[in-house]
């Protein structure tokens, strides 16, 4: 499936406003390179592929003006700062504020996800769009899948919650199927969401996941697709993680 979305009211939310603590840099995490062009510029540029150079949307924070140096002159891009470093819920929530008012999907991107594909993105959007969800993510099976956000599902296969890491118990942390922090949502239902999350976790955090357990109390329709290679959303959040990603630079068709 390679036909454009352009025309489609779809909106890329990219977020990038994070320190990225764990890099153990002064460089905010998303400006990073890899084969000399930063991390940020592959997802706004496979962002801008799938919804058109004027539906992104990118979220700004830790050094603020850094990044927007890093990316004006490349891309088209409307901005939304992140004051306080409350988690991605918080970080969804200041660009909700600045979309568009035609915009009726929104898809939510990390700024440190630079493997991320045009196809899986459009097959993202066409699942969420046929499939009349209110919340469609991107999931992967790992062998280890300690770090990452855990999918829990019930007996039937809907979609109750994701547990993250810090806040999984024994058996939740048995789960191999992991979010990859890649999501299309329902605008309107996200609206209705966003305001409702609480950050009663170990991290005192918003977190977006958090949508997906509201999603299930209201009833509203969720789904997911599955990847086959995790690199594709293989998160960069250290220094051994970035060398691991420059290695693997050659080996990914982009």
């Amino acid at each position: 499936m390679e036909e454009s979305m352009e025309d489609v009211n779809v909106a890329a939310v990219i977020l990038a406003a994070g320190r990225g603590t764990r890099m153990e840099s002064d460089l905010p995490k998303v400006l990073h390179r890899i084969n000399s062009r930063s991390m940020v510029t592959y997802v706004i540029e496979c962002a801008e592929k799938v919804v058109g150079q004027n539906n992104i949307y990118v979220v700004i924070g830790h050094m603020a003006e850094k990044v927007k140096k890093e990316i004006d002159g490349k891309f088209i891009v409307e901005y939304a700062l992140q004051k306080n470093m409350h988690g991605t819920g918080d970080a969804v929530s200041v660009a909700l504020k600045g979309l568009s008012g035609g915009i009726e999907t929104v898809l939510v991107l990390n700024g440190d996800v630079p493997f991320i594909k045009k196809s899986t993105l459009l097959k993202l959007i066409e699942t969420h769009k046929k499939s009349h969800n209110s919340v469609t993510m991107l999931a992967v099976e790992l062998d280890d899948p300690t770090g990452y956000g855990r999918i829990i599902q019930n007996k039937k296969g809907d979609i109750i919650c994701i547990k993250e890491e810090a806040d999984a118990d024994f058996e939740e942390k048995k789960v191999k199927r992991v979010n990859c922090g890649v999501y299309c949502f329902d605008r309107k239902f996200l609206e209705y969401a966003i305001p409702r999350i609480e950050s009663e976790n170990i991290q005192k955090e918003y977190y977006l996941t958090d949508v997906l357990e509201i999603a299930a109390d209201r009833g509203v329709k969720t789904g997911m697709i599955s990847l086959d290679d995790w690199h594709e959303v293989m998160g960069i959040n250290t220094r051994a993680e970035l060398e691991k990603a420059r290695a693997l630079f050659k080996k990914i068709d982009l």
